[in-house]
């Protein structure tokens, strides 16, 4: 049976491909079940210190595989949707809470759950070829994967509406025109590009960045003085950590650092 997810080694970075082309990696239950236990052991990996995001063939994730419910009906159409529903909410939240930098490389349409995946990474980078979509609202459904909650977080409330009660496909430089990606390059140079990137955030203090990235994700509910509360608190954990040790030696040898991500 041919993997559901490849996984790639390099320079510290774990690239997963989502791996259904024939489908355009739209998402099954055994594709999001492959993903969640590509992520746990990315997650539990020490040297992977940065996981790069993306798709095999000509799409990045067409979203839920529609055709999966073919056929079937009744309770164990039911009991396939609640399946589905964990697993794809699950894998959301693992993406999301990750506590290492994430980047999505869109080569292509992501649409659905598949724009919803892509935007629990910290970064997007597409390519010139990628299209984006929301596609709920005009199946008659609306947005189950998260995108409610991430769209009006990454770009402007009314720019997230429009993408959610329309319909619209944006090409790349309309997604980066809005923010929902962060760079567009020409196709033929994106793997490059996410490899560059995923290389420069993997040379960093992985701790350090887990730890920001937790706070910025937890400081919408805080104050500011439980946020400063918080920031206290990592940042007595990172004075434990190897980099910061190192940090502190580079700086006064005047030489850039060397961390080992612990």
């Amino acid at each position: 049976m041919t993997d559901l997810v490849l996984k790639r080694d390099a320079a510290g970075v774990r690239t997963l491909t989502l791996n259904r082309p024939d489908r355009r990696n739209a998402l099954d239950v055994a594709l999001l079940e492959a993903l969640r236990a590509a992520l746990a052991g990315a997650a539990a990996d020490p040297d992977v210190r940065c996981v790069v995001v993306t798709g095999a063939g000509k799409g990045f994730c067409a979203g839920a595989d529609v055709d999966e419910w073919a056929g079937v009906e009744g309770a164990a159409a039911d009991e396939l949707g609640r399946r589905w529903e964990a697993n794809a909410h699950a894998l959301m939240q693992e993406l999301f809470g990750l506590p290492k930098p994430t980047v999505a490389l869109l080569n292509g349409a992501a649409v659905g759950a598949g724009l919803d995946l892509a935007c629990c990474c910290d970064f997007r980078i597409a390519s010139d070829a990628a299209k984006v979509a929301c596609a709920y609202t005009w199946i008659g459904y609306s947005p189950d994967a998260g995108g409610t909650w991430l769209y009006p977080r990454l770009i402007r409330p009314d720019a997230a509406k429009r993408l959610v009660y329309t319909g619209e496909v944006w090409d790349a430089p309309t997604a980066l025109r809005h923010g929902l990606v962060g760079e567009v390059v020409p196709a033929a140079e994106l793997e490059m590009a996410g490899r560059a990137f995923a290389e420069l955030l993997a040379a960093g203090p992985t701790v350090a960045i887990g730890h920001a990235k937790r706070l910025m994700h937890e400081a919408p509910g805080r104050s500011f003085a439980d946020q400063l509360a918080a920031e206290s608190e990592a940042g007595r954990a990172c004075a434990a950590t190897e980099d910061h040790r190192e940090a502190l030696r580079a700086a006064a040898e005047r030489r850039a650092p060397v961390f080992a991500g612990r």
